[in-house]
């Protein structure tokens, strides 16, 4: 019989507890001409790969506010598997800043490359789809604590493009 646990909300969680894989193959469908999956489609699913882990991580509905810029190394060809892994790199209030990878593994060869990384920015929502506070993250690792002080980095960055896009 499985245990359950019942965790308090706003309990601080570490990042391993969001921490979310997400794996398809490429299929025709999302092909463009050249047999390339389309970057819109890994698009896609780094924000869903991204979602799992705001969700898990904050026990609420998520909803994507932002994604920062995202480049392409290597083509993912037909056939091939798509690997993602996210994880919650921050806590602010009601929002938090998800790091998404996304590899490419050659199902023959068994070689793999890192073909992309992201950063998207969630916010938790109530019953009533308000915004709600999210618990804080805690990072235990040297990497995770690197990502946790680089998040701040990037959200003050973005808050300071906001404020230079405004009118």
């Amino acid at each position: 019989m499985a245990e359950t646990i019942t965790i308090p909300p706003g309990t601080p969680r570490p990042v391993r507890e969001s921490a979310s894989d997400y794996s398809e193959i490429a299929l025709p469908n999302d092909a463009n001409p050249l047999g390339n999956l389309l970057g819109g489609r890994v698009m896609h699913l780094v924000d869903i790969t991204g979602a799992l882990a705001a969700a898990r991580h904050s026990r609420c509905p998520v909803v994507t506010v932002a994604i920062d810029s995202m480049t392409f190394l290597h083509p993912v060809h037909i056939g091939q598997l798509v690997i993602l892994k996210s994880a919650v790199n921050r806590v602010f209030r009601t929002s938090m800043e998800v790091g998404v990878k996304v590899w490419v593994e050659d199902l023959r060869t068994g070689v793999r490359r890192h073909t992309s990384s992201a950063y998207l920015t969630f916010v938790a929502l109530g019953p009533n789809n308000e915004r709600v506070p999210v618990p804080p993250v805690i990072p235990e690792t040297e990497d995770e604590m690197r990502r946790y002080d680089s998040a701040l980095v990037r959200r003050e960055y973005r808050l300071s493009q906001k404020k230079v896009e405004k009118p």
